[in-house]
């Protein structure tokens, strides 16, 4: 049995298993879920991924994004470690992996560490361990617009492709359009729908999951239609997931460890650690379509960034409970410093002492 509350316990199980059904779906029938097949995911996809960034931006208060900017020495460490740690560590997998895995996994491991961090988990788990919340809504926010043009960058800078055959440059022409075009129109009507947007907490939650499982049920059956699972789909997999965990694991241990030798407070360094450690696939999975959409093993792209995503959302919250225990026992100890030299001198607790 574990400790973790329901509420933070059923998401991520119930997430897991309804994408991996979309992928045994994908492997068994992937005729149906193709890109161009009778669902027609291919289009219905991209719509979906603009309707969520659009929400996403209807749905963030603009006071909490102006409530974090004060840490910059904060924002600079978690943007660092996104954009430059991760991308080191991605061409040290190259150099070391090369020849040991499939091209395609090779491809998917470097496009994981140039992916910018998760909005909703950051903030959840940073709120759960009782750090610095709008300071971690900031980073993540930031770490998303800035991840539209500097993934793209890096990534072509890399394997020297821009998505297509297009340009590099409208290869972020085209994913500011499907990203950050829909997330400003969100800020903007914002004040109109705020509202209805309360009402209906759950429902840019529910709207985001389940075009994620499209987009894997696209990705894995157009890879499946092209044969690449074929023979050696659960070696690639369980390559996939030792490397996956083996760099959590790392960026982990490096983020924790230069929080404190920079010095930040315990609140900042959750932030620093969970924005920094993470990747996400709501904004990687569309970057991915456009950068890579001809390539048929696409899925096979895409594994790392979802095995990733699993590792560290349980990874975390067994994290962030740890961070919430050594909260609460910091607490703990600060009040009975106050109330023991109350006792000592005989006064009495309840008239003076704590409150």
């Amino acid at each position: 049995m574990t400790d973790t509350p329901a509420r933070w316990r059923l998401p991520i199980d119930g997430f897991l298993a309804t994408m991996l059904t979309a992928v045994a779906l994908a492997l068994l029938f992937p005729a149906v879920g193709r890109s161009d097949g009778p669902l027609h995911l291919g289009v219905v996809t991209n719509v979906g991924v603009a309707l969520v960034f659009l929400l996403h931006g209807a749905n963030l208060a603009t006071d909490k994004l102006v409530a974090g900017m004060r840490h910059w020495r904060l924002h600079l460490f978690v943007q660092l470690c996104t954009f430059a740690l991760f991308p080191v560590l991605g061409l040290a997998l190259a150099w070391l992996l090369e020849g040991r895995v499939e091209p395609g996994l090779m491809v998917g491991l470097l496009f994981l560490c140039m992916l910018p961090s998760t909005i909703s988990s950051s903030v959840a788990f940073t709120a759960m361990a009782g750090g610095n919340v709008a300071a971690a809504v900031f980073n993540a926010t930031l770490s998303n617009l800035i991840g539209i043009v500097l993934t793209p960058l890096l990534i072509s800078q890399v394997l020297h492709v821009a998505g297509e055959g297009l340009p590099i440059g409208r290869a972020i022409l085209g994913i500011s359009v499907q990203l950050l075009l829909p997330f400003i129109v969100g800020q903007l009507l914002r004040p109109h729908v705020q509202g209805w947007m309360v009402r209906h907490k759950g429902l840019t939650h529910r709207l985001d999951r389940g075009v994620i499982v499209l987009i894997v049920f696209c990705s894995f059956s157009d890879s499946a239609a092209a044969g690449i699972w074929s023979g050696q789909g659960w070696v690639m997999v369980l390559q996939a997931l030792l490397v996956c965990a083996g760099l959590l694991a790392l960026v982990l241990s490096l983020t924790r460890f230069a929080a404190r030798r920079v010095g930040f407070r315990r609140e900042d360094e959750v932030v620093a650690v969970f924005c920094g450690s993470k990747k996400s696939i709501a904004s990687g999975i569309p970057i991915a379509r456009l950068l890579f959409g001809v390539r048929p093993d696409l899925g096979l792209i895409l594994l790392p960034a979802l095995l990733y995503h699993q590792i560290q959302l349980m990874a975390c919250a067994a994290l962030a409970r740890r961070y919430a225990r050594a909260f609460e026992a910091e607490a703990g100890a600060q009040g009975q410093a106050v109330a023991q030299p109350t006792h000592e001198r005989g006064g009495n607790p309840s008239a003076g002492g704590l409150r």
